[in-house]
């Protein structure tokens, strides 16, 4: 029973995601408040299907008592989730909340079958990160104090990125982590929230010549502590949002092709400069010939994909291990061994999902400055998820970057989350504009005729409505 178990298993969770990824754009197009609700409602059960059968299959194979603790841990983790957010915030995006907290299952399930402490660990974070950030949507709806304090977020970026310098230690060639109390943290993650929020707060302000030029030279000091500390793929997110933020504040196409050329001169001279970037395009260009060697780990990852095929060899049936940090920056390349590469196709849907979310989230803000916020966070996560993939498939140089909310990284998941957490903010503000919009035109509607009422009594009707609609 056990072997066929196992056997199905890998369908069924094809098949939860396969309904799920249908459901993201279904939602999309839904037309009635009661059709949206059991769809989201269909993929909060979707979610947990998939986790507790990933869940199930690791007991299976390695039966102790301490995968179903962290189960039973996990599993309550998104009832509250799921739960409290909407009832919260009424009007968050449900579709946003059930995306990141999909992508948090499967990570949980591929980095428990990896490696249980990293799990543990990842887990725990988890649950601070959501705790921590269940309050910013409210702060970002009701303070509006937050669109002043654009060079705080400036400097603040600034001294974290450039804290590497003193308390830095090298990972891979970078300095990028730093240590304190015992627990390791990348600075560059939490660095790109304030990064964004500068550059939102710069440009919703002025786009005239002068002011660019200051956003320009804040922004390229951003970049150039992240060169210098040898984080190019950090370096490559952060000039990329910046250049798309501001195309979208001036829609001068003149400063994106400026932006895009400069960049390729500065990926020639970075790659003249460090020689960890000419061994990882080396490993790029031609694994096999150095495959005991740079090229081992792409190669690893080419072998993991390759042998999963479209349905994949099974949870805990293939040699992801084999891959060096595959963890972090190649568990794309895990995901495809042991789930297949149809799983992994819809796993990249759900993703440009949250990006889609992401970007309607900026359509719908009225305000300059917060449309600028979501439109960055956008940017940055499709990059992100670009980098990533495109590392583990070899159609570009690896970066070293995580995949969000999937990969282990306690620094990636907690920058994520209020990633998220801040979107939805910007989504119950923009909400709450639209309600407040609609009041006010009903107001307007209704005290539009009181020079036409000669009877008093037609007069206290409209009185009394006009009030009614206030308190609404």
């Amino acid at each position: 029973m056990e072997s066929f178990f196992l056997a199905l298993s890998k369908y069924l969770m094809i098949t939860y995601m396969a309904i799920y990824s249908i459901m993201c754009f279904q939602a999309a197009g839904a037309k009635t408040k009661e059709n949206i609700k059991n769809i989201y409602n269909s993929q909060n059960i979707l979610i947990f299907l998939l986790h507790f059968t990933g869940f199930l299959v690791i007991y299976i194979n390695k039966p102790e008592q301490k995968i179903i603790n962290l189960y039973g841990l996990q599993l309550l983790y998104f009832i509250i989730v799921l739960a409290v957010f909407p009832m919260l915030y009424s009007t968050l995006n449900r579709l946003l909340l059930s995306n990141m907290c999909m992508l948090i299952a499967i990570g949980f399930v591929m980095i428990t079958r990896l490696n249980y402490d990293k799990c543990l660990k990842q887990f725990y974070i988890a649950c601070f990160a959501t705790t921590l950030t269940i309050i910013v949507p409210f702060m970002i709806s009701k303070i509006s104090l937050l669109k002043d304090l654009t060079y705080v977020y400036g400097i603040i970026g600034i001294v974290m990125l450039g804290i590497v310098f003193v308390l830095g230690r090298a990972v891979f060639g970078a300095m990028i982590n730093i240590r304190i109390f015992g627990f390791s943290f990348q600075p560059s993650e939490f660095a790109k929230i304030f990064f964004v929020f500068f550059i939102a707060g710069m440009l919703s302000q002025s786009t005239r010549f002068k002011h660019i030029f200051i956003t320009t030279v804040f922004a390229g000091i951003y970049v150039i502590i992240l060169v210098l500390s040898k984080d190019l793929g950090g370096a490559l997110i952060f000039f990329l949002v910046y250049l798309f933020m501001l195309y979208a504040a001036t829609s001068q196409f003149l400063y994106l092709f400026a932006g895009l050329a400069g960049g390729t001169g500065a990926s020639i001279i970075a790659y003249k400069l460090f020689a960890h970037v000419r061994v990882r395009v080396a490993a790029f260009k031609d694994p096999w010939s150095i495959i005991d060697n740079e090229g081992y780990q792409i190669a690893q990852s080419l072998f993991a994909i390759s042998a999963g095929g479209w349905l994949g060899t099974g949870l805990c049936k293939g040699m992801p291990d084999k891959i060096p940090v595959v963890e972090k920056d190649f568990i794309f390349s895990a995901i495809a061994e042991e789930f297949g590469g149809i799983f992994a196709l819809l796993l990249i849907l759900v993703c440009m999902s949250c990006f889609v979310a992401f970007i309607r989230t900026a359509v719908i803000q009225k305000k300059f400055f917060y449309k600028l916020i979501a439109y960055g966070f956008g940017i940055a996560y499709v990059v992100q998820i670009f980098l990533t993939i495109g590392g583990s498939i070899k159609m570009i140089p690896s970066t070293g970057v995580t995949l969000p909310l999937v990969s282990y990284g306690g620094s990636s998941i907690l920058g994520t989350i209020i990633v998220f957490s801040i979107i939805q903010g910007i989504t119950v503000l923009a909400r709450s504009q639209e309600k407040n919009a609609v009041n006010e035109s009903d107001v307007e509607d209704v005290t539009v005729g009181y020079s036409d009422f000669t009877d008093n009594n037609k007069y206290k009707t409209a009185k009394k409505a006009m009030r009614q609609i206030k308190k609404k």
